[in-house]
């Protein structure tokens, strides 16, 4: 049966997939490295549940394991993972999560993450689990060298190896998996149009003049500023270097610029103190750190601006998108899926701070280019991006997969 059939006829009598017992609800694992990353999956994993999936989450220890578990109705599972490659302490936490899932016996293994898709594929594979999916978010080592490049892709492939199937994050991703040798690409596919949640449209909605005004109060922003807006993790990877010096040329350029960084500064690729030390110590620059309460910040923004490296698929294109804000962002993997170039936002060449810099300008000065980018995103976003969507066709590539093993295929 070809595969489509396959999809299309599990979709319809998803709940006489024969793996599990007929009597046995399906049991789902999700594996992250960190407990940070589970945040990822909200809202989904309680719509699984309520579908009738058991849910288990599978993390190193942290508050935010236990907090989203008891939020969405899910059981938690720790196991100390590291980020970085420790032979020992991985070869202990491989015991530990195949005993885990021998316990828990998921008819469904999905992990994310490198570390927790290496980790997880192995232990799966060691468990038995009928269906183990490798979840691409990103490939950590194009932008690496030397060793560390070398260790990290073949992680990357051995996860993909002992994958069912290699679920990626945007099309764009999954033509670069393929061609760097990392995944074969019959067992790759994208859902939709891709991302890993999808967007939920009734959180991230434009702000009206009353909740932007709030939104910058509580920033200590003037209500009459030009607000660029950055949301990510503060590393190199993430072009920092880059939107630091497009800032020193624009901040001279108007007057009214005010800059807004949200998200955590990590060790792991670090941005040169220098430059955090001049952005700390600008008072038209706001540092807000990690907060997960991410609309009224895009609310107090005018422009968000994503300077990246790589990416997979980033999420803050479409939430800004999705408040009817235009995205400047760089023609990388990820990137050229989230952003419409020309219609939603602009591209720009990665590390090239004047192209960068040139673009931001534009936004600045034409009120239209901003309202015209920003309504087609949200429009797009609506059309393409809805959580229920992604979903649905995620549920059924999981009966899909449970039903082509039960039946050999």
């Amino acid at each position: 049966m070809p595969p489509a059939d396959i999809r299309a006829r599990a979709d319809a009598v998803s709940e006489l997939t024969p793996t599990p017992r007929q009597e046995e609800h399906i049991r789902l694992l999700h594996l992250t490295t960190v407990a940070l990353s589970v945040g990822f999956l909200s809202g989904q994993a309680r719509q699984m549940r309520e579908w009738g999936i058991e849910l288990h989450i599978l993390s190193s220890p942290g508050d935010e394991l236990e907090l989203f578990a008891a939020r969405e109705g899910a059981r938690a599972h720790a196991v100390q993972m590291e980020r970085r490659i420790t032979p020992l302490r991985d070869l202990v936490a491989v015991f530990r999560i195949t005993r885990i899932l021998r316990s828990v016996r998921p008819h469904v293994v999905h992990a994310h993450t490198p570390k927790a898709g290496l980790l997880g594929m192995i232990a799966a594979w060691f468990a038995r689990v009928p269906v183990r999916i490798y979840h691409l978010h990103g490939l950590r080592f194009t932008t690496r060298r030397g060793l560390g490049r070398f260790l990290l892709r073949c992680t990357e492939k051995i996860s993909c190896m002992l994958a069912h199937r290699v679920l990626c994050v945007s099309a764009s991703l999954r033509d670069a998996a393929v061609l760097e040798g990392i995944c074969l690409a019959e067992k790759t596919r994208v859902l939709l149009r891709g991302s890993i949640n999808g967007i939920d449209v009734a959180r991230f909605q434009p702000a009206d003049a009353r909740t932007r005004a709030a939104a910058r109060t509580a920033l200590g922003i003037p209500h009459d500023a030009f607000v660029l807006g950055f949301v990510g993790r503060v590393v190199r990877d993430k072009g920092i270097v880059e939107l630091a010096a497009a800032w020193q040329v624009l901040r001279e350029m108007f007057a009214d610029l005010r800059l807004l960084i949200v998200g955590p500064v990590e060790t792991q690729d670090p941005v040169p103190a220098e430059v955090l030390d001049a952005l700390r110590s600008d008072a038209r620059v706001t540092l807000r750190g990690l907060d997960w309460e991410t609309p009224p910040l895009y609310a107090a923004m005018d422009l968000l601006v994503l300077p990246t490296y790589r990416e997979g698929f980033p999420s803050t294109i479409l939430e800004a998108a999705a408040m009817g804000l235009p995205v400047v962002a760089t023609r990388t993997t990820g990137c050229v899926d989230a952003v419409e170039d020309g219609v939603t936002g602009t591209l720009v060449s990665p590390r090239d701070k004047t192209e960068l810099a040139e673009a931001i300008a534009r936004y600045r000065i034409d009120t239209r280019l901003r309202r015209e980018h920003g309504e087609a995103g949200r429009a797009r976003v609506w059309k393409e991006f809805r959580q229920e969507a992604v979903w649905n066709a995620l549920r059924a590539e999981y009966f899909a997969l449970l039903f082509s093993k039960a039946g050999g295929s």
